[in-house]
């Protein structure tokens, strides 16, 4: 594809991606601006508003200063008038990542991946620059290098790291055709890069994925308390609407707490509050309907839940001893150095990933004690890399199921035959056809008969004469059986009733 082309797709990918989340940010706004506001309403302050949302979702954070005004109304003391928000809604930044990655992965498949990833960052770049320049907000600030840097970035990274797994697979003609033929030019080391790919890959899934399944038991268990504080808070319609919208771009942070609870060192709800395994300690919490689903206290049987990552450690373990193997090699037989190297791979790359996700699902929401929020990357870290490092150490280096290369079944197989090689038979048929060899009974097999190999795709060999003197050669060399040879029941009598029988 033209490379002006691809820059120009890549350019539209940026595009949709912002003006999609500045509108997801734009219309639940409206709404509150037209049915919660007014005609008191200040319309001048909607763009800002939205544009604040938006950048809060690309990991931007926001100086909040409330107004005296407010303070009088509320009576909030003037030390906490100015606190930071940088506890990100993870649903945008989803968003914006996953349409990244899919728009590196199509520039890569059109031949110009450097290109449409260029393109799309200059594009996020101008468009993180006109956002920033038209949305002075008194009371919620920005930083201009953040909120250029770090929107561009959450976009250019995933975009990045979806060109580079699309040009390895459709290669590219260049740098990344080049880096996988040294990677594959020894064949103990072939499948090391792809098996640790996927190893990484199924490793952060897995951890997102135990996370989202204890957001949804705590959701279902404490579901009555989420009602509570909802019906607590008083607000119409319109304002419940809001507050549910708001809870769902908030989601996928729950999940990351999730998945920070099952490995072990939890999350921090504010500065002495913590939620883990091992001690919970809660304290006054805000009237979010969402936070109904923490619990105020832990059983000693939920650190069983440690073993979900451990389990995910051994299925990225498993998915990737099976494209580790060595060339030539039966299982259990292969070096050890690229399945060390795998799991290093697994161990590392899943504890950077979990640690990434527990840093961007963690921050401020508030003054005071409120200023720490969320997982410590860190302390997430350390657990997910040694749950991973023994469920993939488990299924890397464990014990394989032996094999004998010279056993034989019926079907003229090999009991061990390597499920990456298919056996080939004598006459040149691939012996893992559907269709078995046929099988003579031994009666048949003592009088000298060879059986001849199956027919091949399932053709019936047609028994007319039609090989000439081959077929008299060997219709020469071939004795007549009697009737009585072929009976499966002569062997049950004595020989005297065979004799007779003859």
């Amino acid at each position: 594809m033209n490379r002006l082309l691809v820059a120009l797709l890549a350019a539209v990918d940026a595009l949709v991606a912002a003006s999609v989340g500045v509108a997801a940010a734009l219309a639940p706004l409206t709404v509150l601006w037209v049915f919660g506001l007014g005609g008191g309403a200040d319309w001048g302050a909607l763009w800002p508003a939205s544009v604040r949302v938006w950048q809060l979702g690309q990991l931007v954070p926001l100086l909040i200063t409330l107004p005296p005004e407010y303070l009088n109304a509320t009576g909030i003391p003037a030390a906490a008038a100015t606190f930071w928000l940088s506890l990100a809604p993870l649903a945008f930044t989803v968003f914006t990542a996953v349409f990244a990655a899919r728009s590196g992965a199509r520039a890569a498949r059109a031949g110009a991946w450097a290109v449409g990833v260029v393109a799309g960052t200059v594009v996020t770049a101008v468009i993180a620059w006109l956002l920033w320049r038209t949305s002075s907000n008194p009371i919620a600030a920005v930083y201009g290098w953040q909120a250029l840097v770090l929107p561009t970035a959450v976009f250019a990274v995933p975009a990045l790291g979806g060109a580079l797994v699309g040009a390895w697979r459709a290669g590219d003609d260049g740098l990344v055709d080049a880096v996988r033929g040294r990677a594959e030019r020894d064949p103990r080391w072939a499948g090391v890069s792809e098996a640790a790919a996927r190893g990484i890959g199924i490793a952060v899934a897995g951890f997102v994925g135990v996370g989202a399944l204890l957001v949804a038991v705590a959701t279902v268990l404490r579901g009555g308390q989420v009602i509570a504080l909802f019906e607590a808070s008083h607000v119409d319609i319109a304002g419940g609407a809001l507050v549910a919208l708001a809870q769902l771009a908030y989601l996928p942070t729950l999940v990351v707490w999730g998945g920070a609870f099952a490995a072990g060192p939890g999350f921090s709800l504010g500065v002495g509050a913590t939620v883990s395994q091992a001690a919970t300690t809660v304290g006054v919490l805000p009237g979010i309907p969402a936070l109904g689903i923490v619990p105020e206290s832990v059983s000693p049987w939920m650190l069983v839940s440690v073993l979900l990552i451990v389990g995910v450690g051994f299925a990225a373990g498993a998915a990737a001893r099976a494209r580790v193997h060595a060339r030539g090699v039966a299982p259990g037989d292969e070096p050890s150095a690229p399945r060390l190297s795998v799991l290093a791979a697994i161990v590392i790359g899943g504890a950077a990933g979990a640690a990434l996700l527990a840093a961007v699902a963690s921050g401020s929401i508030g003054p005071g004690r409120l200023g720490e929020v969320g997982p410590a990357a860190g302390a997430v870290a350390l657990a997910v890399g040694l749950e991973l490092l023994v469920g993939a150490a488990i299924a890397l280096f464990g014990p394989v199921r032996g094999i004998r290369g010279d056993d034989r079944t019926r079907d003229g197989r090999g009991e061990g035959a390597a499920p990456w090689a298919a056996p080939v038979s004598p006459t040149g048929r691939d012996a893992s056809s559907p269709r078995r060899a046929a099988v003579l009974p031994h009666w048949v097999a003592e009088h000298g008969e060879e059986a001849d190999p199956a027919p091949a795709h399932g053709h019936d060999v047609d028994p007319s004469p039609a090989r000439g003197n081959e077929q008299d050669t060997d219709q020469q060399d071939t004795e007549q059986f009697d009737p009585a040879d072929l009976d499966p029941l002569a062997g049950l009598g004595s020989d005297d009733d065979a004799d007779r029988r003859r």
